[in-house]
């Protein structure tokens, strides 16, 4: 199958299809990149379809079953529907993104599906992740081939599955590196998701990559269980509430921030029903949200050299006391991912269209120096189609 999907790119760099449904469940991100699996020749139409509340629920209570399943006993009946119900949204996304976007044509696409459970390894036992997604339904509906089940592998081989994004990070710093005629150049992307991570790089040593904290997943939470919307807008509730720091001083004693990376977390290790539940709802706010950024903060100090540049993508940029407490220390390095003309709201989405067309050419998409495997691990499912569309 590997070979029939190599023979996509034979003529060269092609269109191809990502997809990111984050753990935050607001919506599809579609984005198409053309590429060769090496490099990004031109990025193209890009669209997000927001779930409606229906979706939402219906994802959320699968996400809750996995945490009470956790890989034990029978697997939950509300997978099924989920999967389902999340797969078909995936379609109506791209259907959208062909009729609105600028006339790409995708031989191929990336189909990450939607994390509901992921256990790293722990005490020399490999971990395992669970997303939903059914990559046959969706290469039906759509016409064209499918990568998917992108983390197994890694795992498998005693990876931690997470994060696969360096890869296409180094290759947008690389583009921006040559954009500025800079041959000596470190540079970190951050991505401010349900969890946060970033890429760190520089021109004379392998990248590093891991998980630093929550991101936006604990606030996001903590709001709508108050019934206060999906998420905290302009940071609202969090200005309007105090900072509890001794309490952020006792989380960052868990050990997973004197862990050594590679490294990764689940979405709910730090939930915000675990930390905040005696506190009052702005306090909870301003809490959390001081503690998402203090964690990045800590992480980036670890690092072996000071990034020229530190490129925030993902939905946590447009948390204004967010990126306040980062640019309280990072200064003019932090930057926006929109003001280098990146997407900063479609890099997840890009990164899967990027590594299916790794996958396709059985190029690697983990390394050990960002999954902990013992070697780059080519990962993804194949599923081709015959359907004409």
């Amino acid at each position: 199958m590997s070979s029939q999907l190599a023979q996509l790119f034979k003529t060269g760099p092609q269109w191809v299809l990502g997809f990111m449904s984050g753990t935050s469940l607001d919506g599809v991100d579609v984005a198409l990149v053309k590429t060769d699996g090496e490099r990004i020749e031109e990025l193209g139409s890009w669209i997000t379809i927001s779930y409606t509340n229906a979706q939402r629920k219906v994802l959320a209570e699968a996400t809750q079953d996995a945490l009470k399943w956790n890989w034990e006993g029978v697997r939950p009946k509300s997978f099924d529907k989920a999967e389902r119900l999340m797969t078909l949204a995936h379609a109506e996304a791209a259907q959208k993104l062909m009729q609105f976007g600028g006339g790409e044509t995708p031989v191929l696409a990336g189909f990450h599906g939607q994390t509901v459970l992921h256990s790293p390894p722990l005490d020399g036992q490999k971990g395992k992740t669970l997303q939903l997604g059914d990559g046959q339904l969706l290469a039906k509906e759509l016409g064209i081939p499918v990568v998917y089940d992108f983390r197994t592998a890694d795992m498998e081989a005693g990876g931690h599955g997470a994060p696969l994004a360096p890869i296409y990070h180094t290759a947008l710093l690389d583009m921006e590196a040559a954009k500025r005629n800079q041959n000596e150049f470190t540079g970190v992307v951050l991505n401010l998701g349900g969890v946060a991570n970033f890429t760190w790089q520089t021109s004379d040593q392998p990248p590093i990559a891991f998980d630093t904290g929550p991101g936006n997943g604990p606030i996001d939470e903590w709001i709508e269980k108050h019934g206060k919307g999906a998420f905290d807008a302009d940071a609202k509730f969090a200005l309007a509430g105090k900072v509890h720091e001794e309490k952020i001083k006792d989380w960052l004693k868990h050990p997973y921030f004197s862990t050594k990376p590679p490294k990764s977390l689940d979405r709910y290790d730090f939930s915000a029903e675990k930390l905040v539940s005696d506190m009052s709802f702005e306090d909870g706010a301003a809490t959390l949200t001081a503690f998402s950024a203090r964690t990045v903060l800590q992480a980036l100090s670890s690092m072996p050299k000071k990034p020229e540049m530190v490129v925030a993508t993902g939905g946590g940029r447009h948390n204004p006391l967010i990126m306040q407490y980062l640019r309280d220390e990072l200064g003019d390095a932090l930057i926006d991912a929109s003001s280098i003309g990146w997407r900063g709201d479609a890099i997840e989405a890009e990164a899967f269209a990027f590594l299916a067309a790794r996958s396709a050419l059985e190029l690697p998409i983990s390394f050990p120096e960002t999954t902990g495997a013992p070697e780059p691990i080519t990962g993804g499912r194949h599923i081709a189609t015959t359907r004409k569309r």
